[in-house]
């Protein structure tokens, strides 16, 4: 619920520190909640806390690629989940996402928000493997599909570059 009114009274987020918080509430919390509906291999010799820290990281990963796939959609209801300061960082301001202007340094930007998507993706295989057999595939879908999405991404931004 948290993450709801969050969206009901921001549409610009100044740094990572308080991206990462929205996309907690919106996001962590529900691999924190999947954990005990899946479960946790019986004979897995991971802590419970490395479990729920990977879970955690998947559904901020999953944030994470919303954000970088929909910043256009966004941008036109007038919200940017891009940090502010990262922005500003790469030379870059609202007005280039407003615009739609894929210029070498919104690129570079981007690239740098995909590599730290998919530090997230990293940091939440190893749990996947921890959970309860019968329910890891469709995490391992999700986490395999997610990534691929930030793949697409990718790829258009060079087509956009060229």
């Amino acid at each position: 619920m948290e993450g709801i009114r969050i969206d009901l009274r921001k549409s610009r987020y100044k740094n990572f520190v308080q991206l990462y918080l929205y996309c907690y509430y919106v996001a962590g919390t529900v691999g924190l909640t999947s954990v005990p509906v899946l479960g946790i291999a019986p004979h897995s010799q991971a802590t419970t806390e490395s479990v729920y820290n990977a879970a955690l990281a998947l559904g901020i990963a999953h944030q994470l690629t919303h954000i970088l796939r929909d910043f256009g959609e966004d941008a036109r209801r007038g919200r940017v989940y891009l940090p502010q300061d990262l922005l500003a960082q790469a030379g870059l301001s609202d007005y280039y996402i407003f615009a739609g202007e894929v210029t070498i340094y919104f690129g570079n930007f981007l690239q740098n928000q995909i590599w730290r998507a998919r530090t997230f993706f990293h940091l939440a295989q190893n749990g996947v493997t921890e959970l309860s057999q019968a329910c890891r595939w469709p995490v391992w879908a999700s986490l395999l599909l997610y990534r691929q999405i930030l793949v697409q991404i990718q790829s258009s931004l060079y087509r956009a570059l060229l």
